[in-house]
């Protein structure tokens, strides 16, 4: 009983707790990643015009960057600003979704895209330096991107029907905790 008890402290497996489940919950624990890659995903369905295709344009564009920033934070490389542009990233898409501001998709890929690399280059550091971290924690890392926006999509599609105040106040809330990131008070 005392033994398996001492088994739950890192270290003792050797690091074969770390990986895939480390990198999944890595943006989820993070509150300024969560606000962020949730917000993606409810922009995207508030200011879709029809759900389509055109509700994944920002959701791919922040992922695939995420995994390009990571692989660079991973293998050593820094970027200024890292935790301003994170900061930025959290009230512009609250902006974006309290506005239901509709962009053409290469742009808001693109926009997003941009802000996802600094949250990708602070990911990969902090699991490149990680033991045990590896390819697995990476694709946790992607796949619970994927999980957030998927659960931000499905929040703006649930609010777009809704009152018009309800949406906006959801986004608004988002943008107040990227300016509470900004200010140093969250």
């Amino acid at each position: 009983f005392v033994a398996s008890g001492a088994g739950a402290h890192t270290g003792v497996d050797a690091g074969s707790h770390h990986g895939f489940i480390t990198g999944f919950l890595h943006p989820i624990t993070g509150l300024d990643h969560l606000a962020a890659m949730l917000g993606v995903g409810l922009w995207s369905a508030l200011s879709a015009r029809a759900v389509n295709r055109s509700l994944l344009w920002a959701p791919f564009g922040f992922a695939s960057m995420l995994l390009v920033g990571a692989l660079l934070g991973w293998n050593g490389s820094a970027m200024p600003a890292v935790e301003s542009m994170i900061a930025a990233s959290v009230l512009l898409v609250g902006l974006l979704a309290c506005l239901r501001l509709a962009l053409p998709g290469l742009f808001a890929a693109a926009l997003v895209g941009f802000f996802a690399m600094f949250h990708g280059v602070a990911h990969g550091i902090e699991l490149g330096s990680s033991a045990g971290g590896g390819t697995g924690a990476l694709i946790g890392m992607v796949v619970a991107t994927v999980v957030l926006h998927s659960a931000g999509l499905g929040l703006g599609l649930a609010l777009r029907e809704r009152q018009a105040w309800l949406p906006r106040l959801v986004g608004g809330g988002v943008a107040v905790f990227g300016v509470a990131l900004l200010g140093g008070w969250a």
